[in-house]
């Protein structure tokens, strides 16, 4: 086992194999990237309490080595937050294992083509790049993710969720309160489910999509792109918007208990027509 007590600014180098990756913050920002090459954990700020680096059995573990007890939240965050805040980059093989947990700040994740774990309380997450099966949850604050593949879960209950480029085979996002906005790569056989309990939903996707749609508020407008798309179904102000787009061998399901839903269709780009 190797460790590092880091109290100023460092930068260190793991010659060993890492399979894992765990970290486990309080305050601050976070950016974890896959690389080629050693891992490398860069510490650019560090406030009274350090961040303790360790390497055992081919798992890397970054964090802090006491959280604090609190009152309350609100009292944490004003008083003892800035004795945790640090600012930590770092950079890892690839296709390993990665579990991510900041209390409050901002956290990106790119170029990880494994399992990867994002958990905020407060703040935000970036996901760029990332394949294989991601999992991001947020209490407060958005999350963004741009040109995931693979396995994607997104929940917040506060903040909005945006989803761009996007080609995954199976994309779960849902948020008690906040919008949601996705932008699809030709999402054939995808499996996408949209829902908010407090917000609206826009879903963009290609028009030579292959999709089996399903739309439903209970209080608010369903609008459509696409002439495949009916509506006005349901008693009351409950509508439902359902149709086939293409040979439908995906599936997109988008669900507002309060709040619009619009489907729009973005043109194929000349380029990728010509494509055989």
């Amino acid at each position: 086992m190797t460790n590092w007590t880091v109290d100023r600014p460092q930068q260190i180098t793991i010659e060993e194999p890492v399979a894992r990756l765990d970290v486990r913050l309080v305050t601050g920002r976070l950016n974890v990237v896959g690389t080629d090459g050693p891992a490398r954990v860069d510490v650019t700020r560090v406030s009274s309490r350090p961040v303790i680096v360790e390497h055992r059995d081919g798992v890397l573990r970054v964090g802090h080595e006491r959280h604090p007890r609190w009152p309350g939240f609100l009292w944490w965050l004003g008083q003892l937050g800035r004795r945790f805040r640090a600012e930590v980059s770092i950079a890892v093989p690839a296709d390993i294992l990665v579990n991510l947990n900041l209390v409050d700040g901002a956290l990106v994740a790119s170029g990880l083509v494994n399992d990867t774990n994002v958990n905020v309380t407060s703040g935000q997450i970036t996901l760029m790049g990332l394949a294989g099966r991601t999992n991001a949850r947020i209490v407060s604050g958005p999350v963004e993710a741009l040109g995931v593949t693979g396995d994607l879960t997104l929940d917040t209950v506060s903040g909005e969720v945006t989803l761009a480029e996007s080609s995954a085979g199976r994309v779960h996002a849902n948020t008690i309160s906040g919008a949601i906005t996705c932008d699809l790569d030709n999402p054939r056989r995808s499996e996408i489910r949209l829902s908010t309990i407090s917000g609206p939903i826009t879903v963009r996707v290609r028009e030579d999509s292959d999709l089996a749609v399903h739309l439903h508020t209970a209080s608010g407008r369903i609008t459509s792109g696409f002439p495949q798309i009916s509506g006005g179904i349901g008693a009351g102000p409950v509508k439902d918007s359902h149709g086939v787009l293409g040979a439908g061998a995906g599936k997109l399901w988008a669900s507002a208990t309060s709040g619009s839903i619009a489907l729009l269709a973005r043109p194929v780009d000349d380029d990728l027509e010509e494509l055989p």
